[in-house]
């Protein structure tokens, strides 16, 4: 028997391969709903070692550490219908060889949008008020006399805020640096509607944008596009003294023209939660007293990373009741700045 939602069989196991270790409230009802295969010590593992464990598996619940690209995709078992992918992001992921296999892919939007922004925020307040240094001169026993020009940041207050990709988490964060009293500047592919926008300045095109943001975030997702976005060009039209902040994904970013900037002087500071090739990332960001880093923890409260496993397993239990997933990304033309 065929389902009319998705063409695939009723008639599924409800077999998953899990990754990684989720958290114990996602894996109860995991447990309970379905017939999941864990990874309990969270190993790592090659893609030749997953594609060998899927096989006989119906469904995938992945995380943003597996990289299925087109090869991973052609080599899929024939059993595997679907991959939950256990993040908004999907780069990781080649969605086109997915779809020409039909299997469905799923994503995790909306849940992890205000952890997001309020990492988005304290990065931008961290790297302008100087918090590394100050943290490192409590740890290490260095502060010894308070002065009037010690650890001098920058104000916050009634600066420009410009916000390159003003989807869900760009307008969370607009509504976050409204109470710090930033007037708030956008560019997206297209202008939000008035009760979206809520009074920010839009910009048609991110030069424009680059030239007023006397603090600069970027929410816009991975993709062609936006890769190295930020390079020597963007940050030479960025005010001087400016404050960058990066809570979406490390591509973003061209680490040589960012660093090349902190170090000279054209940048004030940087708010940092990615980095290309994390957990691997250029080493000088290390020595940077100006770069307030994290590692990759925008999503990471106990409520929000329950939200993105529920969330996966309401995609799984409607494709096992050959219903339409929530959040299928196959049938979605284009994802950029504007949605994510």
């Amino acid at each position: 028997m065929m389902s009319a939602a998705n063409g695939l069989p009723r008639a599924l196991s409800g077999k998953i391969l899990v990754t990684r270790r989720l958290p114990p409230n996602v894996t109860a009802r995991l447990q309970r709903d379905f017939n999941p295969t864990l990874n309990p010590e969270d190993v790592l593992r090659t893609p030749a070692e997953w594609l060998q464990l899927a096989n006989g598996h119906d469904a995938i619940l992945c995380c943003a550490t597996e990289w299925m690209d087109a090869q991973f995709m052609a080599n899929l078992p024939g059993s595997v219908r679907m991959i939950a992918t256990f993040s908004v992001g999907y780069e990781h992921i080649d969605v086109a060889g997915a779809t020409a296999r039909n299997i469905i892919v799923t994503h995790t939007p909306e849940v992890l949008t205000d952890a997001t922004a309020d990492m988005t925020m304290l990065c931008l307040l961290a790297a302008a008020r100087r918090a590394r240094e100050g943290d490192a001169l409590v740890r290490t026993g260095e502060w010894s006399v308070w002065t009037t020009e010690m650890l001098l940041g920058v104000h916050v207050t009634g600066k420009r805020l410009g916000i390159y990709g003003m989807g869900r988490i760009g307008r969370a964060v607009a509504r976050r640096a409204r109470g710090f009293g930033m007037e708030i500047h956008y560019h997206n592919r297209t202008r939000l509607a008035p009760e979206l926008e809520l009074g920010a300045i839009y910009h048609e095109s991110a030069e424009r944008l680059l030239a007023v943001s006397q603090f600069l975030s970027l929410n816009a997702p991975a993709a062609a596009q936006n890769d190295k976005f930020l390079n020597e060009a963007a940050i030479g039209r960025l005010p001087d003294g400016a404050v960058v902040v990066n809570t979406a994904r490390g591509s973003l970013v061209d680490d040589d023209a960012l660093i090349a900037a902190l170090t000279r002087g054209k940048l004030a500071a940087a708010g940092l939660d990615v980095f290309a090739g994390e957990p691997r990332l250029d080493e000088r960001y290390r020595t940077l007293a100006n770069v307030f880093t994290m590692p990759h923890l925008g999503s990471a409260t106990h409520e929000t990373r329950d939200a993105m496993g529920f969330c996966c397993l309401d995609n799984l239990s409607a494709f096992f009741a050959g219903k339409p997933c929530p959040n299928a990304l196959n049938d979605q033309a284009s994802h950029d700045q504007d949605s994510r």
